[in-house]
């Protein structure tokens, strides 16, 4: 049995910490990407809120027109 030498010890570690660094590059892409649909999605939510605040305000109009002319 081969034992390892230090150059093979330092290798290994380098390669474990290639790993953790591709997997933290990965983490923060996937924060990225989620931060970005999470505002993507508020602002849309916005919009219904808004359009539905116009829908309310439509539809008073239209109770109120319909009970002046009953």
């Amino acid at each position: 049995m081969v034992e390892p030498t230090l150059t093979d010890l330092i290798r290994d570690i380098g390669q474990i910490g290639l790993w953790l660094q591709t997997l933290g590059v990965i983490v923060v892409l996937w924060i990225v990407f989620e931060v970005y649909a999470f505002l993507v999605r508020r602002k849309r939510m916005k919009e219904i809120y808004a359009i539905k605040e116009d829908m309310k305000r439509i539809e008073k109009k239209v109770d109120k027109i319909l009970k002046n002319h009953s």
